[in-house]
């Protein structure tokens, strides 16, 4: 039996239970990991709501780091005492967890467990955003929403290592600061300024190249008015609730503009894939183009108060759970 964090019904934090699993045996293809770290996600929330739907019960959680202590049949990529990291497989909320060996990354020397639970999930987002979903050049303008959250401090750091001019928001001036320490050349604080007015004025009156938004409804449409015709407005996340376009013609009327909802679902269908942005990750760490901030830490049974931290938007950083 292991300790596991159990969804029986969809709702607030409060639904989030503490309970004792049955782990089994890895079988074919599977590990048994023991956890050392666990990454806290918006994704999380988002299942535990119900806004993404699971089947219930479920243990929440999609980001973790751990040591390899049991393998399967047929296992050759991992060994029993290797340490290793994941992202994008719920069940994460757990002292204790089988995972297929497919959607383990090894942690690199001079990676420890925190840094890399808290980096995995958040910086492949980056990584695909960045690389894939709109290849950034030297030379462009982005606008990042959230600039001072977990992925938002990876993905603007690694925007200006690519050469791009990178606008930021965020909700406090707390935040403003943190953004701009971590890589935004400038920072809105879109709790009281107009951010599409002043995106215009720093970019001249052209508007950025792609806007970045895991906010949602609340910015969807002055993200709009932030593009330079035929820009790209990347929606990647809900903070503030779901977006819905039911007029087509807005992004006529605004310039020709492109709307992409990607998930890293279709960015990383196989290993190779993850392994690939893995790699370009933790060398960019390794370079020093990316410093991973930990804002705060909770225990697995604190992970109620976790969430609520982070709904409330009073974290910055990545969150970290620890076994």
């Amino acid at each position: 039996m292991t300790r596991v964090v159990a969804i029986n019904q969809t709702g607030g934090p409060d639904v989030l239970s503490i309970e004792d699993w049955d782990v089994g045996e890895p079988g074919p293809g599977q590990v048994r990991l023991r956890q050392t770290a666990i990454g806290l996600n918006f994704i999380d929330t988002y299942q535990r709501s119900g806004l993404y739907p699971q089947n219930l019960p479920f243990v929440g959680g999609n980001e973790g780091a751990g040591e390899v202590i049991a393998v399967g049949e047929g296992v050759t990529e991992v060994k029993v005492g290797d340490r290793v990291c994941y992202q994008g497989t719920p069940g994460a909320y757990a002292d204790e967890r089988l995972m297929p060996v497919q959607k383990l990354v090894p942690i690199p020397d001079g990676v420890d467990d925190q840094t890399a639970a808290a980096l995995l999930l958040k910086g492949l987002t980056a990584y695909y955003l960045l690389f894939k979903t709109w290849p950034v050049q030297s030379g462009e303008t982005i606008l990042w929403h959230a600039a001072a959250g977990g992925t938002g401090l990876i993905a603007t750091q690694w925007a200006r290592a690519l050469g791009a001019t990178v606008i930021g928001t965020a909700g406090s001036a707390e935040k403003v600061q943190k953004a701009l320490d971590h890589g935004c050349h400038h920072v809105i604080d879109y709790s009281i300024e107009d951010f599409p007015a002043l995106v215009r004025e720093f970019t001249g009156g052209k508007g950025v190249d792609v806007v970045y938004d895991g906010v949602g409804k609340s910015t969807f449409e002055g993200s709009l008015d932030c593009l330079r015709p035929r820009g790209l407005l990347v929606s990647f996340g809900n903070a503030s609730g779901p977006v819905s376009v039911p007029d087509l013609g807005i992004l006529a009327r605004k310039g020709s503009l492109f709307v992409t909802r990607p998930t890293g679902t279709h960015y990383f269908p196989s290993r190779e894939y993850l392994l690939e942005g893995a790699k370009a990750l933790f060398e960019a760490v390794r370079a020093g183009d990316i410093k991973v901030e930990i804002g705060r830490t909770y225990t697995l049974a604190d992970v109620a108060e976790a969430h609520r931290a982070l709904e409330g938007r009073e974290t910055t950083g990545s969150v970290v759970l620890l076994p």
